[in-house]
Order: C-alpha cells, then structure tokens, then sequence
C-alpha cells in the first residue's frame, strides 16, 4: 500500500456558480486544505458557506472550475475512478431505495464497488451501525435515526480510507448521535481519515483534531481544535458567596459583575487576567466565598465571533 501523509488536498481550488437573479456566485474563492491521514477535520460553517460544494467536488459530483484537488495523494481529474474508491460519502439527504432491506442495500452497493462476496463485511458493519436486527426490514419502515445511520453503513462498504460525513447526525436524537459518535471515534482510531461537516458545534468540539471554518467560500481559519478554542479567551466565574449583602467594588466593574442573591458572576479575559487576581481583589474587600465555579468560552463563542467579523 502507497505510504501517503494527506488523505484530502485541495489547492487554488475555485467554483462558481450562475444562479437566477443572483448572478455568479462564488461558492468557493482559492481553497487550500490538507487533511492529515487518521484525523477527524470538522468543517463549520452558515448555509452557503460552501462545505457541501467543497464535498461534491471530492465526490465527483461538481466539477471545479480550476484548482487542483487530489484523495489519497491521487488527483481527482487525472485518475477519478481510482480516488474515488478511496472515499465513502454520506451525504445530507435520505438517499435509499424504500423497498430494498439494509442487507440488500449493503450487498448492492459492495456489488457497485467491486467487493468481491469473500471480501465483504455485511453483518459486522450492520452490527457497528445498530441495525442488525432490522437488515431484513424495508428501508421504509426504519425511523429517522436508522435510515441516517444506514447511510453511514453504505458509505463503508467498501472499506475507504477517508469518510466524509455530510451533517452525519441531522434529525437523530440524543442517545443515536451518542453511538455515531463513538463509531466514527472507533473508525479514527482503526485509521480511517474523516471530514466532518456538522451544525452541531459540540459535535465538532467533541470529536474533531482540527476545525476548518469557511464562510462565503473562504478559510477564516484552519488550525487544531485547542488553538481555535483560545482564540477567545472568555472565562466566567460564578462565586457562592457567604452573604449577599455586599457592596461591590469598582475596582470590580471591568469584569461586567452581576450579583444574583448570592452568587456573584465575573467575566474576564483568561489571556489577560487570571482568577487568582480577582479573588485577591474580593478578599482585600472583605468578600467572603464557599465555591467558586468556571466556565470557558466554547466553540460556539469562537464560531460566531469569527463569522461576525
């Protein structure tokens, strides 16, 4: 097997489209990316910022208008055939024939991929996914969570090196999404490379190495998931206090307090203050405190800051 260190690339890679009373659209403007091989990259961004663009590109199903873009180190316009078994794609919609079973969907789609029956692990990706039980119900009568979960079966039949994972966990609930996350941490782990595109920012945030977010076609940052959570450096302390008869000191009034009965709220900048400073502050006021709690500012802090600007 080829020794390869980015299982995606993109380079210079531009699309546009004419869209009725809205002209050319610039869907993606100089997109350069390298996912490194066993990673999770999460790609975030609004509607139209141009992941799925970016998505049906590497699937062939969009052409670019210049760029290059290579899957396995294997150029998508050179050899198509080829880096395109090296990727499975589960893309948004519910894309599945009604009256086939999950097993006869399965076997169909290892048949279209040239698996041969030796070769094929029907059952076991069927058990992975949750859906053994039904392999023999109609597509049709599955719910919402297994009819998404069956999509992510089809795309790993042929065992790809990359997953792209199209908003892999829309419309499921709570406790679905909780085993797809831990399948696709088991494929990572196992060295299967995976894209991720996801509204869900904790998602993101609990799954992915890095995180690529893109707006109106173009990078605004591409960098490890720790990285990107400091970018902002928001903290909130919440102090229990003892009383909540106090005055608060304006040395205070930087840190935006409130005092709620007795629990007395601060915000500050982690980069620039440190919590060890504003309890010297409370104590040298005669503030006193049984808990002290902190929070973080999280993806959701650090995706809307960067999209607003």
């Amino acid at each position: 097997m080829k020794y390869y260190k980015y299982a995606i690339q993109a380079k210079d890679l531009n699309k546009t489209f004419n869209k009725k009373n809205f002209g050319m659209v610039h869907a993606l403007t100089n997109f350069n990316i390298k996912i490194p091989k066993g990673s999770i990259y999460g790609l975030l961004g609004p509607n139209g910022a141009g992941k799925s663009t970016f998505i049906n590109i590497l699937g062939g199903l969009v052409k670019k208008d210049s760029g290059k873009v290579s899957i396995c180190e294997i150029d998508t316009e050179i050899n198509p055939k080829e880096s395109r078994r090296k990727i499975g794609i589960v893309p948004q919609e519910l894309n599945m024939d009604p009256f086939f079973t999950p097993l006869e969907l399965l076997e169909l789609q290892a048949g279209m991929y040239g698996v041969k029956n030796k070769d094929r692990k029907t059952n076991e990706i069927l058990e992975k996914v949750g859906l053994l039980e039904q392999k023999n119900s109609y597509a049709r009568n599955l719910s919402g969570g297994m009819r998404r979960r069956l999509l992510v079966a089809k795309a790993l039949v042929h065992q790809p090196d990359v997953l792209i994972l199209d908003e892999p966990t829309a419309g499921v609930d709570f406790e679905i999404r909780q085993n797809i996350w831990e399948y696709v941490s088991e494929l990572k782990n196992n060295g299967t490379t995976i894209c991720l595109t996801t509204h869900y920012l904790e998602e993101a945030e609990k799954l992915c190495d890095n995180i690529i977010i893109i707006n109106k076609g173009k990078i605004l940052k591409d960098d490890t998931k720790k990285n990107i959570l400091n970018l902002i450096g928001k903290k909130t302390a919440r102090f229990i206090l003892e009383s909540s008869k106090i005055n608060i000191p304006d040395i205070l009034s930087v840190y935006n307090p409130t005092l709620n009965n007795n629990i007395l709220t601060l915000n500050y900048d982690k980069n620039i203050n440190n919590i060890r400073e504003i309890i010297e502050i409370l104590n040298q006021h005669s503030i006193k405190f049984n808990e002290i709690n902190t929070y973080e500012s999280d993806l959701e802090d650090v995706f809307v800051e960067l999209i607003s600007k």
